[in-house]
């Protein structure tokens, strides 16, 4: 037993601090040195900035404490790179690729998308091509050698807007599920909540409460008032937590970014009622705009347009980005006409036209 003591005494007096934590006074973190080099992995960003359909490389390097070959080779085990999505339980963990040696191996939507750079021997970056809306989010680089292993996180952020959209039968009508579908058929995804406060500090004031991706209902509010929690309040965002996905209906805050296409409004000699914009968009060679794409539009490119138009989903809009009188006189905005007779009434129309 007095053995087994004076082992521990030992060893608690061979650890050293770890420097960044030195300041710590009542919660010290301590390393033990082993034997050999501890293997190390950094990012040199936290944070990388892309958009829809671009390219972009998470940072990631690895590195062996305390040797001087600072590169892969030093080591006697082959390298494990994996990286993964994290969700935002932060308890599962989505595969997006993986190399050993010269095996190599993408997963789910990633596949033929995702690759190593490789720049140099100690060089786990990934690259990934044609950026797509769903690949927003926190990516977790992981390297493995032998007993050894490190991770280090990267945020890929998506240049885009956030809008809020309820369907024609009204406010307050989707359960999540049919929130994500929403979404998806507006070219868009759910946004997550880091994408709806970034829109909040923009400026976005909505007081319809919505889904997000992570299964909560939240709504932004920048200008307090009686009807959206109260005049005395502070601005902020305001969360009515998490329920349940089923059962529970809201409206949902969705998420679109860069477009690979032409957005336009089609001159027509004539007005149009839903079924005839349809088919005027077919007969120039685009499809029906969705309201993914005018938001992008009027967001990304500062399109603007004083002309009600159809959307594919029935509702009738137009994007302002000069404020002005007769269009939108106190703020750039999306204007909603709402969600007229199909039949009957008469407007304009947007078209998309995507490029091969």
């Amino acid at each position: 037993m007095k053995t087994l003591l004076f082992l521990v005494l030992i060893s608690a007096c061979g650890a050293e601090p770890h420097p960044g934590n030195s300041s710590l006074e009542h919660e010290r973190i301590v390393h033990i040195q082993e034997n050999g080099p501890r293997l190390l992995v950094v990012a040199e960003q936290a944070k990388i900035f892309s958009h829809r359909g671009g390219n972009v490389t998470l940072p990631c390097k690895f590195y062996h404490e305390h040797s001087s070959a600072a590169a892969a080779g030093s080591g006697t085990h082959k390298i494990r790179v994996k990286w993964t999505k994290l969700t935002y339980d932060y308890l599962k963990e989505v595969d997006v690729f993986v190399a050993m040696g010269h095996h190599r191996k993408s997963y789910g939507g990633y596949q033929g998308r995702v690759s190593l750079r490789e720049s140099s021997e100690n060089d786990a970056s990934l690259v990934i091509t044609n950026i797509r809306l769903e690949d927003y989010g926190r990516y977790k680089c992981e390297v493995i050698e032998g007993l050894e292993d490190d991770t280090a996180v990267v945020t890929l952020n998506l240049e885009g807007v956030v809008f809020p959209y309820s369907p024609r039968l009204g406010r307050y009508n989707l359960n999540f599920h049919e929130a994500q579908r929403a979404c998806a058929e507006q070219d868009s995804v759910m946004a997550s909540f880091d994408q709806l406060y970034d829109a909040w500090r923009s400026g976005l004031d909505w007081c319809n409460a919505g889904w997000l991706s992570d299964g909560s209902v939240q709504y932004p509010i920048t200008k307090p008032r009686e009807p959206c929690g109260g005049r005395n309040t502070v601005p902020g965002v305001r969360n009515y937590g998490f329920w349940d996905k089923d059962r529970s209906r809201y409206d949902v805050f969705c998420f679109t970014s860069n477009f690979n296409g032409r957005f336009y409004y089609l001159i027509h000699p004539t007005k149009l009622t839903y079924d005839e914009a349809v088919q005027a968009c077919l007969k120039d060679g685009s499809q029906i705009a969705k309201v993914g794409q005018i938001f992008a539009a009027w967001k990304l490119l500062g399109y603007d347009r004083c002309d009600a138009g159809w959307l594919a989903d029935g509702s009738v809009r137009y994007p302002i980005s000069r404020p002005r009188k007769r269009c939108s006189p106190s703020e750039a905005a999306v204007r909603f006409v709402g969600f007229p007779d199909k039949k009957h009434k008469l407007y304009g129309v947007y078209c998309f036209r995507a490029y091969n």
